[in-house]
């Protein structure tokens, strides 16, 4: 039978103390923030501990907070966010951090304790700019190798910075400026009166 998220948050409180800053429980489901200077630790010790052997990552990604709440969020901008299993104790959890520095989002890299984040930690890297200290091959995972920017951020223009083309005279790909204009669309309006039976005489 897994744990309530209350019952989970008092067995985290008792073994991680005051390294959890914030928790919540929402849709039944438990959230704690952890420093960014603790991440490394508390992730091998949720992994290690045996009344909460999270061994298993489903899913790491990164957060652009900067648009938040319509933009009066003033909190810092990048964050990353696991989400974990314990297969031994059938309980779930999701972790998040922010990391210190918004001009060069870092934080330490979690391939050592669950290799599979891999994959995840260079995503985030490629779509956010998040940068994990220690990870065994950060490259871009998603965009090509030329690519400028990280796509996922807010401030990420919609249509790109460059575009690729193939150039039948040099017989290759090149990139070049983006030749879309910016324009704003807006919507087609759906009226009450053509739903369902209301239009219909």
């Amino acid at each position: 039978m897994p744990l309530t998220p209350e019952a989970l948050l008092a067995r985290l409180d008792d073994v991680l103390g005051d390294q959890i800053t914030f928790s919540r429980v929402a849709l039944g489901e438990l959230t704690i923030e952890v420093g960014p200077e603790a991440w490394f630790d508390v992730n091998r010790r949720l992994r290690d501990e045996p009344p909460l052997a999270f061994d298993m990552l489903i899913d790491l990604c990164g957060v652009d907070y900067s648009a938040y709440k319509d933009g009066s969020w003033n909190g810092r901008r990048f964050a990353v966010v696991l989400h974990l299993t314990s297969v031994k104790h059938n309980h779930r959890l999701r972790v998040r951090t922010f990391c210190a520095d918004d001009g060069l989002p870092m934080i330490a890299s979690l391939v050592d304790i669950w290799p599979a984040a891999n994959w995840f930690e260079r995503e985030a890297f490629d779509l956010y700019g998040i940068v994990f200290d220690g990870h065994p091959d950060l490259r871009r995972l998603l965009t090509d190798y030329g690519f400028i920017g990280h796509p996922f951020r807010k401030d990420f223009p919609l249509s790109g910075q460059v575009e690729m083309r193939y150039d039948p005279e040099l017989r290759r790909v090149i990139y070049q400026p983006v030749s879309i204009d910016p324009r704003e669309v807006t919507p087609r309006i759906v009226r009450e009166a053509y739903y369902g039976d209301a239009g219909r005489e």
